[in-house]
């Protein structure tokens, strides 16, 4: 590496749809309407949870502090996507890029440890009814919701920090639309080993045992909903974690495909397009899964609705 130039990035350029002619006539709508979707769909239901008493429970507590986290992990990525494609240069600053990287890992580590979270809530309210209250505590949720965060941005000062050592020699051109610290280490003239070998071990925490965790955890609850007589209360055991097991779908899905899919066979295009697609697709249909399958935050939207349309209608007889 000694005899290979280092020069100083100071800007990266994405590749991603460069392969596609006018692709910001054909992209930029698409991808505005998901981001506004994304925004609005959770803003509504962390707003609901916040007006409505009979949402003030904690895995309505957590499910706004998912909210929060797709609100925020799409905005991370997206709007920059937008401008890239108004301004038809598809380049970032090299502070931009870290930073973006920065805050794109901790809502993804948080994300998946949140939900860990969610999964132990509805373990706890299905297989250990008599001590829920105990077990998932105001104090209880605060301090899991608080750790969830800080795990999230202690995983990512350690990705950011291994990736501002990378050194680039040949070329400042990324493999996608967005930063994140693999395409910079395939394009990176350093010694990539030892850091690969810390990215594993802080997957394992981030990654990997939040999925295991969220797994074992539906085993007892389905194990928990078996054992129920009655289909009735069967099908009313479930439908309070069917939601949270779609969303657990929707984003491992995402993520498997993302992170185990070949590194080669595929078109930068579909390449570009799968890796996205962890970025903005779970946190596009988290609001909808829960908006159509979860019958108290469907009953809160209504609710919501009716009383302002006969706010309308009073202040228009006025």
């Amino acid at each position: 590496m000694g005899v290979r130039n280092q020069t100083q990035v100071v800007e990266f350029v994405f590749l991603g749809f460069s392969g596609i002619p006018n692709s910001h006539l054909y992209l930029f709508l698409p991808f505005l309407a998901i981001y506004l979707v994304t925004v609005l769909g959770n803003l509504m239901i962390f707003t609901l949870i916040q007006l409505d008493p009979s949402l003030q429970s904690p895995m309505y507590y957590f499910l706004s502090h998912l909210s929060c986290l797709d609100i925020c992990l799409s905005s991370v990525t997206v709007p920059k996507i937008l401008v890239n494609f108004l301004c038809q240069r598809q380049t970032i600053t090299y502070n931009q890029c870290m930073a973006q990287m920065f805050f794109l890992i901790s809502f993804t580590g948080s994300e998946a440890l949140l939900l860990a979270v969610m999964a132990y809530d509805r373990y706890a309210a299905i297989c250990k009814p008599l001590h829920y209250s105990l077990l998932m505590s105001a104090k209880v949720c605060t301090m899991l919701a608080f750790a969830t965060w800080l795990c999230g941005f202690l995983d990512s000062a350690l990705h950011t920090a291994l990736g501002s050592n990378l050194y680039f020699c040949e070329t400042n051109q990324i493999r996608t639309i967005f930063c994140n610290l693999p395409p910079l280490m395939k394009i990176s003239c350093s010694d990539t080993q030892a850091i690969e070998m810390a990215l594993g071990m802080a997957s394992l925490f981030v990654g990997v045992a939040p999925f295991l965790f969220t797994i074992l955890s539906y085993v007892f609850i389905l194990s928990s909903i078996l054992k129920i007589r009655s289909t009735s209360g069967k099908r009313k055991a479930f439908s309070t974690c069917a939601s949270h097991l779609m969303v657990v779908i929707v984003y491992y899905g995402n993520g498997l495909l993302n992170y185990n899919r070949p590194s080669t066979g595929y078109s930068l295009e579909v390449d570009t397009l799968v890796s996205t697609m962890f970025c903005i697709i779970p946190p596009m249909l988290n609001p909808l899964i829960y908006s159509l399958r979860n019958q108290e935050v469907k009953g809160a939207l209504k609710k919501v609705l009716e009383s302002q349309s006969k706010a309308i209608c009073h202040h228009t007889r006025n």
